[in-house]
């Protein structure tokens, strides 16, 4: 059987840190999560996954990554239930978080709360914001899915015996 998942989002609250009574660490969070495709209004939805993880990674969690932040997370799917205090039987569906990424820097998603002074297209239409270090007249690359890599350069020449067949 296979139960793995792999996510990327932004965390939708600072995780909470908790100790369990035998002292290991354990952090809570939310990831939002792009859908692929856009609604009949033309926008994106997400969907807002819950996530717990265990021990270290769980206090590492806890000490860098904030609100808004960019991340990526390796786990599984579990799902559990327990009997909330008016008896009803509630049912649970979380990734436990294996491992994670930061996918961006402090000062990059900080840069884009503060109106950074640069912004390029990134894949999925999403924006990166941050300062950008002076340089020569060569203009910014475009990563936008709609850019054509090969207009505007002249046709490539190869010979037919460069042909493998």
């Amino acid at each position: 059987m296979i139960n793995n998942v792999t996510l990327v989002g932004r965390l939708t609250r600072d995780p909470e840190l908790r100790y369990t009574g035998q002292n290991t660490a354990v952090a809570t969070f939310s990831i939002a999560v792009n859908r692929r495709f856009k609604n009949a209004a033309g926008e994106r939805e997400a969907d807002f996954i819950n996530c717990v993880i265990w021990r270290q990674p769980a206090e590492n969690l806890a000490n860098w990554a904030k609100k808004g932040a960019l991340i990526g997370v390796v786990g599984s799917i579990q799902t559990r239930n327990y009997e909330n205090q008016q008896g009803q039987r509630v049912y649970v569906t979380e990734v436990v978080v294996d491992n994670f990424q930061m996918l961006e820097s402090r000062s990059a998603r900080e840069g884009a709360s503060t109106g950074g002074s640069y912004s390029a297209p990134a894949a999925g239409g999403q924006s990166f914001s941050g300062s950008r270090p002076a340089q020569s007249s060569t203009p910014a690359p475009d990563f936008g899915r709609d850019a054509d890599p090969f207009s505007g350069g002249s046709p490539m020449e190869i010979s037919d015996d460069d042909l493998p067949f």
